[in-house]
């Protein structure tokens, strides 16, 4: 088993979008392990940027306030590091449709702009990247492996898929260390609450501790895979230091599918308020909707020996209570 202590220590990591949920749980995790730890955000609304996310480890870790897009920012930033996990990102696959040039300048250019600075100025480090499982579009069949044909359905999805093709290019091509991840639903504290345009399941979490009613769309049969923010991470971290992983693309969940109405009645069976309430379709959902989705996480669990530990129910508790105690710091 990888010792991420022995790994970790001493190693100097960049992560962009290091305010979010995911990254800043990820630099939670490297300062104990004793890594150097550099966070690059743009603080762009309506994305989840919060320095409060960091406030325990704030000093102990650099903050540049940097968007993916700033050539000169980003060439400084990379110049020294072991690790890159390159999180930033648009995070809403409806606001892609709205507005389909951001999210190439952000999802696309942003990340082809921190290649190129690594390849001019530090090709030795190791760079990871978040994928979605809606690059996948339609669903053939279940659980999902990395083999399954992706056909985008939204410029979001489009412009990630088009971004693993360009870090696979770099890593064939100029040999640049890479490992790509297709994320399905993350969810856990430290996500933002202001809107349902990223993780669902945190969006259900304060309808539900506002006793508000939570509207699903259809009958809510469809089944999704969700995975705890800390599980996450860790397949991140364990990845970063795993050589056979570079040039490698791993679908990343929980492996386990859950109906959406069996996820929306855990929330409120755990927080103990709010309603739900079945509605059609939104056009502007509809649309996009790939069918049922579970992750198959065999090629990632045999790669570094990692399986995710935490299930929905316990997620949904820990998520509970984190903003219990912190929502004057996610409500506004």
């Amino acid at each position: 088993m990888i010792n991420l202590a022995e790994r970790l220590k001493g190693k100097r990591v960049l992560i962009t979008g290091g305010l979010g949920m995911i990254g800043s749980t990820i630099a939670r995790k490297l300062v104990r392990f004793g890594a150097k730890v550099t966070l690059a955000d743009a603080c762009i609304e309506p994305y989840g940027s919060n320095m409060f996310n960091v406030q325990e480890i704030s000093n102990l870790i650099s903050i540049s306030i940097t968007d993916i897009r700033d050539k000169e920012s980003i060439k400084f930033l990379v110049k020294d590091k072991d690790i890159i996990f390159n999180l930033a990102g648009q995070v809403s696959h409806n606001d892609s449709i709205d507005n389909p040039f951001l999210d190439a300048e952000i999802n696309y250019f942003g990340q082809l702009n921190v290649l190129e600075s690594v390849r001019r100025y530090n090709p030795e480090a190791v760079l990871l990247f978040p994928g979605s499982r809606l690059q996948f579009g339609r669903i053939e069949s279940n659980p999902v492996d990395e083999k399954h044909p992706l056909r985008p359905r939204t410029p979001y999805a489009l412009n990630k898929t088009a971004a693993e093709n360009m870090y696979l290019f770099y890593h064939e091509i100029y040999g640049i260390p890479c490992t790509i991840f297709r994320i399905a639903n993350p969810y856990g504290p430290r996500s933002q609450m202001k809107h349902s345009k990223y993780s669902i399941v945190n969006w259900f979490v304060r309808q539900a501790m506002e006793g508000k009613i939570i509207k699903v769309f259809g009958d809510g049969e469809q089944i999704r895979d969700y995975i705890y923010v800390d599980d996450l991470a860790d397949a991140f971290l364990y990845a970063s230091v795993e050589p056979k992983c570079r040039g490698e693309v791993y679908n990343v969940g929980s492996g386990e599918g859950t109906r959406f109405k069996d996820m929306v009645e855990t929330i409120l069976d755990v927080i103990g308020d709010g309603k739900v309430e079945y509605v059609p379709w939104p056009d502007n959902y509809i649309n996009v909707e790939t069918g049922d989705y579970v992750t198959d996480i065999r090629k990632i669990c045999g790669a570094i020996q990692w399986k995710p530990k935490t299930k929905l129910r316990e997620g949904i508790k820990l998520t509970f209570e984190y903003y219990k105690e912190n929502k004057s710091y996610y409500w506004q």
